[in-house]
């Protein structure tokens, strides 16, 4: 991503590292981004509390003439989807405010894991998939449900799909693992021991592993190929919102590679699952008192 592209990302990973007054202009521009391409560098230094000469110093810190150049980098980051700042929600938020905030938490993971995936990367792990003759999800904690959605995902491909959220199941299973078998490990930070465990066994009885997991992690290294997801929210503090919505994703990106590579004479199959369910719904329209 280029300079201009990821400036306010660069706001605010650098935030605490700034002097106190610096930082209040960052804090007042992370707070708006919109405002404050509005703002004339007056305004913006009045609403930070600062002097003018700050705001200039501020601007060339971050590798731009004055705030005039500021503000357009701004805009452009505005303009190219990247601005969403992920923004810690206060205790005196009200619920137009937090609402906001989380939203555009879960818009800037998405674009920048969308950013960081390697396309590269992803063909190997559709590889993978495509050649598997049986595949195994597994997740623990947040990630459980990710990978209880994934096979509802993938069984529509007239695979032998699993999922398992249990470590003691999942460790059995990798232990009597084959090649031809695919072990699917998600886990948002890839530090959790039991799951690098399990793929380790996995992989010494000759199973593949595909690891959605933070890149150079334990999981990572120890998987065949890895999907590599950034860490914009402390799972260790935080309870966990943006690590699930990526997680979903990447695995629809994923299906969706599966259903593109099988081509359209594997439509029909699609289609006779999805008409399965339809004398299980209410028609559109009918109306029960």
């Amino acid at each position: 991503m280029d300079r201009v592209r990821n400036l306010l990302e660069q706001i605010r990973n650098r935030l605490e590292e700034l002097n106190k007054a610096e930082k209040k202009v960052a804090e007042v521009i992370l707070l708006n981004p919109q405002q404050a391409t509005r703002f004339s560098i007056a305004a913006l230094a009045q609403a930070a509390s600062v002097s003018e000469p700050t705001v200039n110093r501020f601007c060339r810190s971050f590798g731009v003439s004055g705030y005039p150049e500021l503000k357009l980098q701004l805009a452009q980051s505005l303009a190219s989807g990247a601005a969403y700042v992920s923004r810690a929600v206060e205790a005196d938020d009200n619920p137009e405010a937090y609402t906001q905030k989380i939203f555009g938490s879960a818009i800037a993971s998405l674009d920048s894991a969308c950013q960081a995936l390697d396309p590269a990367l992803i063909s190997k792990a559709v590889d993978l998939l495509i050649q598997a003759r049986q595949i195994h999800f597994f997740g623990l904690g947040a990630s459980a449900p990710v990978a209880m959605d994934a096979l509802h995902k993938f069984f529509r491909f007239n695979l032998s799909v699993t999922a398992h959220a249990d470590v003691l199941m999942q460790r059995m299973i990798a232990s009597v693992a084959h090649t031809g078998e695919l072990f699917v490990i998600i886990s948002y930070t890839g530090r959790t021991r039991e799951l690098v465990e399990v793929a380790r066994i996995a992989r010494e009885n000759g199973a593949s592993v595909l690891g959605v997991t933070a890149e150079n992690s334990p999981l990572a290294k120890a998987s065949t190929v890895s999907l590599n997801i950034p860490l914009p929210e402390d799972t260790d503090i935080y309870m966990p919102m943006t690590s699930r919505i990526i997680q979903l994703t990447v695995l629809d990106v994923l299906a969706t590679g599966m259903t593109l590579r099988r081509g359209v004479d594997f439509q029909p199959h699609l289609r006779k699952i999805k008409e399965s369910l339809n004398d299980s719904r209410y028609p559109v329209g009918d109306e029960f008192n």
